[in-house]
Formats: C-alpha cells, sequence, structure tokens
C-alpha cells in the first residue's frame, strides 16, 4: 500500500500525512472548502493536492478522515456517494472523536458503499520528532491501518467491533479536555468572585504541580475550544448510551462554547498562547456579559 488520502490535512491531518510522506507514502487531499491555513499546512507537509474528493476516492488505497467531530458523519456521506460514484472503494478509517454510536453509522454507509470501514481514534498531540501520539483501531479487518504502523505511526488495536477505538478516545478525552474545562470555569469563577490570589495561594500549599499544569493547559485551549464543542457532546451522548448522565459533557460543552464566543478562540495554532490572566478576564467578562 503506497497511497493514502487524507480528509484533512489541518493541525492534526497535515501532521499524520507528513509523517506517513517522510516514511516512502504518496499523501493525496483535496481542500474544496477548506480555510487558506490548511492549504498552506497541506503544501508544508508535501501533500499531493487533487482537484476534488472523487479524485482522491479514485487514487488512494486508504482514507484517513481527520475533522473536527460535527463534520465526521457529513463527511463520510460524502465519501460514500462518491466511492458510489467512481465505483473505487478505498478503506476508510475514521480517526475523529465520535460516539461509539457516530462511528458505528459512519460504519453502515461504508458497508453499505461496499468497503472495510476502520473505527480510529487518537490520543496525544500531531505526531512528530519526540510526540508520544497514539494511534488506536477496531474492526473485523484493520489490516490495512495496521499497515501504516511500518510508515511512522504508532497504531494499536483493541478490539473487533465497530466503536471500541471510539469508546476509548471518549473516556480518555473526558478525563483530559473535561478536567481542563473544570479548571478553566473554577477559575474565572475565582477570578469574578475576586478570589483569585487567595485560591492561587492555597494551592501552592497542597495542589501546586496539578495547578501548573492546568494552567498552561487554560492557556493552550482557547484556539482547540470551537472544535472541542462537538467532541464533547459526542462524549455526553456516549455516556448516556451506557446510562449515565449526559449533563456533565453537556456543561463541558458549554463552557467551550463560552470561550469560543470570545476573540481568544479566533487565535490559530501558529500564534502564541496568551498569558493567563488575559485568558481569565476575558472569559469572566463573557461570562458577565452572557449572564
Amino acid at each position: 500500500m503506497d497511497i493514502v488520502g487524507i480528509i484533512s490535512p489541518g493541525d492534526m491531518g497535515s501532521a499524520i500525512g507528513k509523517v506517513l510522506g517522510e516514511n516512502g507514502m504518496d499523501v493525496v487531499t483535496c481542500l474544496e472548502g477548506r480555510s487558506d491555513l490548511t492549504q498552506l499546512q497541506a503544501e508544508e507537509a508535501g501533500f499531493r493536492i487533487l482537484p476534488t474528493l472523487n479524485d482522491v476516492v479514485r487514487t488512494a488505497e486508504i482514507v484517513l478522515c481527520v475533522t473536527p467531530p460535527v463534520e465526521a458523519l457529513g463527511i463520510a456521506e460524502q465519501v460514500a456517494a462518491s466511492m458510489k460514484t467512481t465505483s473505487a472503494t478505498p478503506t476508510y478509517v475514521d480517526c475523529n472523536a465520535i460516539s461509539p454510536g457516530t462511528a458505528q453509522r459512519i460504519g453502515t454507509l461504508m458497508s453499505e458503499a461496499g468497503t472495510t470501514f476502520i473505527d480510529a481514534g487518537i490520543i496525544g498531540p500531531p505526531p512528530g520528532p519526540g510526540r508520544r501520539t497514539r494511534f488506536s483501531c477496531s474492526g473485523l479487518d484493520t489490516a490495512a491501518f495496521e499497515e501504516l504502523g511500518t510508515r511512522g505511526l504508532n497504531i494499536r488495536v483493541v478490539g473487533r467491533e465497530v466503536g471500541q477505538a471510539s469508546a476509548l478516545k471518549m473516556v480518555y478525552a473526558a478525563s483530559t479536555k473535561g478536567s481542563a474545562a473544570l479548571w478553566t470555569e473554577l477559575m474565572v469563577a475565582a477570578k469574578a468572585l475576586g478570589v483569585g490570589e487567595e485560591l492561587a495561594y492555597e494551592f501552592s500549599l497542597g495542589r501546586s504541580e496539578l495547578a501548573e499544569h492546568y494552567m498552561g493547559e487554560i492557556t493552550s485551549m482557547p484556539h482547540r475550544a470551537k472544535r472541542w464543542i462537538g467532541e464533547m457532546e459526542e462524549i455526553a451522548a456516549t455516556f448516556q448510551d451506557v446510562g449515565l448522565t449526559p449533563r456533565i459533557f453537556q456543561g463541558v460543552a458549554d463552557m467551550f462554547r463560552l470561550v469560543s464566543e470570545t476573540s481568544l478562540a479566533d487565535q490559530t495554532s501558529r500564534e502564541p498562547d496568551p498569558p493567563l490572566e488575559t485568558v481569565l478576564e476575558v472569559l469572566a467578562k463573557q461570562a458577565q456579559t452572557n449572564h
């Protein structure tokens, strides 16, 4: 297998494509409807840019979908339609942060289109030198995706059922991004209530390392907030499907929605993170505006 299609080459997708390209693969994409930044990232990563999605489906032997969660089902529908139009059936791998239920719906679409579907999840930052990015996958036949483990990706099979890889991503992201949202909310509340310095003093007496970690998470989170809203909604649906309350992560989605309403969310990953104090001031002001 030598040709991989990636939809779409944003921060994560372009990094994945760069690793695969550096390990001998021909990486193709199309940029219909994508931003100037995405186009720049694709060019910098060495992608071969094709005119249309049909061209990607016709050319690639395996297609990786790496998009915001809210786009996952719609893109899968487009790819399935393209497969029917072109009569090409590359293996389709959904790498998005989606619930097991959403992964299963995409699996049904791909089965109807006549191709192999692989459920996958990504844990960690975009892959690159020194980064511990892990890819989990599940499904009846994961061999095509496992082959990418010889092309620079760290891939682990976690089961034979579609939805298991997505489930792992959901519960892991619940712990990391859920905690980041909790710390953001409590720090904004402390700022708004005028006890920020006092809270920092209390943390210094017993939770300094934990507090320091999450202060860093707060400053690096804003440019990701819009994308994380949908991910938290997928986590809420995942928990509801096993009989747990969805309200905790609906609330987490609301926290990221608050951030997305501010200018902080307009930054790109190429800009420096704002200072913690700036983030807290902006969010406290937005919370008061919404009140």
